[in-house]
Order: structure tokens, then sequence, then C-alpha cells
């Protein structure tokens, strides 16, 4: 970074910009580039510093200096900033995709919170909406305040780093110093895409423990949930930590979000236990939701910010990257929709709705750690497989009493899996794609599986002090009145 500075210093106090090529030395100490900052193996690799330079060095050439006054390093740091960035108006317009993206993935959280109310009982709406709006407050807080770089450290020893909270001198640059091309944004546009991702964590696992779950503890386990744990798992793959170094992909968080947010919610449903009446002796007693038209908005409202969440993080403006991300994860979510569609037509003997949308959904998540990786057809595979997956998965949890009223645990834990392993099978991506199928498996077990304790052992003690379920009377009077003192539906 030092290099950026001395750089930033120079144009500052030369008006380079303003200035013709005679004024401008290639050979200064401010714009040499060396074999190491331009190789991504290195510890001293750069690449903010690199395109900065090659900015610079581009600007001469277009003022008439002369290219044979460079260094073959100069001539690289040239050429890639020419090559990927090419005009000035590039940063700006990456800049506010990122942002516009973050809205998107803001805009999920309205779909969270319509698609879980919907798909439970009128008299826990209330709650349900509740606990959406605390998620999405706290979580960004927290995110601020410790999460965001304890998530991306930087230099770490690949497991765990202490996260402090983020500050104008870290984050305001306004040129691509800040990540180079390949992070084409400011550090604030950064931070507010991220935050939003972190906050869905805790989404997934409100909707699995819905209709009975004490609201207090279920407060503070989320804080825990996005504020720490989150972080960990995240700085593992997108830190740098150690499965990205192992070379396990997961382009926009089939794993690091989705299975995350999916196998914590399978620990907090086993230790919370099923909804009174939903298994009986005579077998499973459907609890029906109350509005399958708020369900299907939030479905629908799902997909739509998934236009960013995995359009957004290419983490540029690339015109070609982002198109095909989002094909590939339109195509994705078409396959699950019709699939599971289908698939619960012919188990169930009925066309579901409510399998419909979670297929949907199931799509989206099996796309979303490839949506940059899989061939068209292959996005078409692993989202059709993931609509299959989660009407099996459903019925399963609910073969041996593991009652999830939304079928988060299904859509987000199970098909998270099969998206991240996906990866991993040549037949579904592009030829270049270097991810292997023994690391998808290890880094979508080692996330899961960190979510799975964490959860247990953090709302176990919740359960064994503050207890973390309602009394069977405010359980069947409902929680809007029994918790919040009012309904959400004026009789």
């Amino acid at each position: 970074m030092t290099t950026v500075w001395l750089l930033t210093l120079a144009v500052l106090f030369t008006g380079f910009g303003a200035a013709n090529a005679e004024t401008f030395d290639p050979s200064a100490e401010e714009y040499q580039v060396s074999a190491e900052m331009l190789d991504s193996e290195h510890a001293d690799y750069d690449e903010g510093a690199v395109d900065l330079i090659g900015q610079q060095l581009f600007r001469f050439i277009e003022l008439g200096g002369e290219l044979s006054s460079f260094s073959s390093e100069q001539k690289s740091a040239m050429e890639g900033y020419y090559d990927r960035y090419e005009t000035t108006p590039f940063f700006g317009l990456s800049n506010l995709w990122i942002l516009l993206s973050a809205f998107l993935v803001f805009i999920m959280h309205l779909g969270f919170a319509t698609l879980e109310s919907g798909l439970t009982q009128k008299k826990n709406t209330v709650n349900i909406l509740f606990k959406n709006v605390f998620i999405i407050c706290s979580g960004l807080l927290l995110y601020a305040a410790y999460g965001f770089n304890g998530m991306y450290p930087g230099d770490f020893n690949g497991f765990f780093a202490w996260g402090s909270q983020i500050s104008n001198a870290d984050y305001g640059s306004t040129d691509i110093s800040y990540g180079g091309t390949g992070l084409c944004q400011t550090g604030f546009a950064d931070f507010i895409f991220q935050a939003m991702f972190a906050a869905t964590a805790a989404t997934i696992v409100s909707g699995a423990v819905a209709e009975r779950v004490k609201l207090g503890s279920f407060m503070l386990f989320a804080v825990l949930l996005v504020g720490f744990a989150y972080p960990i798992t995240g700085s593992w793959k997108w830190g740098g930590g150690w499965l990205d170094q192992k070379g396990f992909y997961d382009f926009a968080g089939s794993s690091v979000v989705h299975g995350f947010g999916g196998f914590a919610a399978l620990a907090a449903v086993i230790l919370l236990g099923a909804r009174k009446g939903k298994y009986t002796k005579d077998g499973v007693k459907p609890i029906l939701g109350h509005s399958m038209p708020l369900a299907s908005i939030g479905a629908i409202l799902l997909w739509f910010g998934w236009f960013g969440f995995n359009g957004g993080s290419v983490l540029s403006a690339d015109p070609s990257s982002i198109s095909y991300v989002i094909v590939t994860t339109s195509l994705g979510a078409a396959a699950g929709g019709l699939v599971a569609m289908c698939t619960s037509w012919l188990v169930l003997k009925k066309p579901d709705l409510s399998m419909a949308l979670n297929g949907l959904l199931a799509g989206l998540v099996g796309i979303t750690a490839g949506a940059d990786q899989f061939t068209l057809i292959g996005a078409v595979i692993a989202g059709g497989i993931g609509g299959a997956l989660v009407v099996f998965s459903v019925l399963f949890f609910d073969k041996i009493k593991i009652d999830d009223p939304v079928g988060a645990i299904s859509v987000h834990g199970v098909v998270g899996i099969w998206g991240t392993i996906a990866v991993g099978l040549s037949f579904l991506t592009k030829a270049d794609c270097e991810a292997t199928l023994g690391v998808q498996i290890l880094g979508t077990l080692a996330i899961g599986t960190f979510a799975f304790v964490f959860t247990f052992i953090v709302f176990g003690i919740l359960k064994a002090t503050m207890g973390i379920r309602v009394s069977e009377e405010e359980e069947y009077e409902g929680l809007d009145v029994a918790e919040h003192g009012v309904p959400a539906y004026a009789e």
C-alpha cells in the first residue's frame, strides 16, 4: 500500500492529469513496478498499486510519451490496466453497479419477511416481521463495528482474525487503489454490499424456528451469529483464508451464506423442537401458512434480489461477466421451479405451490456457488437438481420430525451443499474452471459443520439459561399477542 500512497501524492503535487508527457518521468521511484507486485502468488502482489501505476503510464502514452522508456514490468502494468479498465468512467460505473446490487440484496430481506410470514400462521405475523427488521438493523451495525474487518482482515493466519470497525481513512478512497480493476469500487461500496449478505444468515434461521421461539433469545443468538460466527467462515474463503488457499470456489455464497444459514437453522430446530400438533401418532399434520399470495410475493422478490446477489458478486461492471452471471442465475431459478413443480406433483399427486416457490429458491441457491463457472446447460442442470432435492429434503425432514415451517434447512442447507459440490463437476462447468470435487466437498462440509456446532453450543447455552421456547399457552395464542401485544390483522 506504500506504493499507492506515494503515487497518489505524486499525482496530487505534480498535476499530471493536466500535464504533458515531457513533465512525466517513468523512471521515478513511484512509477516502478516489480515482478513480485505482478505475481498473484507472491506476498507482495498488489493489484491496486499496479493498476494505479498502469493508469498513469497509460496516460503518459496517450499524451505522446515513448513506450521504449518503460521496463517490461511497467509495460505489463499499463497493458493490464488498459485491458481491464480502459476508460475512467468504468470506475464510476462499477461503483454504481455495486451499490445498485446492494440495494437489490437489501430488497431480499423484504422477500424473506413476506415469504416467511406467508408460509406461517397469521397469529405469528408481527413476530416474524419484527425479527426480520431487527436482523437487518442489528446486522448492519455489527458488521460495521466488527464483522467486515474480521471477514476481510488482509494478512492473517487463515482461520481467525479479530475484527475492527470501519473508518473514513480506510474506505473513503475514490480511485482504483482500493482493489484494482478486479474489485473496482470504493471501500464503502464494498462494505454495504457485503453487509447486506451478512444479515441473511440469521434471516434463514428465523424462518426455520418460526412460531415457537422466544423473541429475546433469538435476538441474542442472531447478534452472535451475524456479528461473530459468519465473519469467521466468510474469511476462510472470501477473506483469503485456508479454504481459499486450497482452491475452494464459492462465487456468491452457496455455502458461505446459504449453507452456513441452513445448518445453523438445523441445529436451532433440533434444540427447539417441533410446533405443537405437527407430528401426531397418525403421522404428519400440516400446519398451513395463512397467505400464499404473500409467500409468492416473497419468493419473487428474492429472485429479483438475486440478480444483485450474484450479479454484484462480479465486483465490477464488467459487461460480459455480469450479463453471463444473470443469465445463469435466471436459468437456474427457472429450472429449479419447474422441476420442483413436476416432482412434487408426481410425489404428492397435487401441484403444490409452496414446493414450486421453494424449488425456484433452491434453483437459485444451487447456481450461486458457480454462477460464473457453469455452462448454460450446466446452470439448468444445477438448478433443476436443486429443485428436485428440495422436495425430497422437505419430506425427509418431516419424516424424522424436524419441523421447519418454511423449508429453510432444505433450500439453503441441503441445496447449498449441492450447489457448492456441483462446481467441482467438470461436465457442468466451463473448460477453464479449476475447482476440484474434493476441495468443494471439504469446503462446504467445513462451513456447514462450523455453523451447526456454533449454533448448537450457543443455542444450547441459551436453552439452559434464558430458555428458547415460548410456553404452550403462548404458542397456542400466537406470538403476535403473547410477545408483542398486538395482532397483525384486525378482525
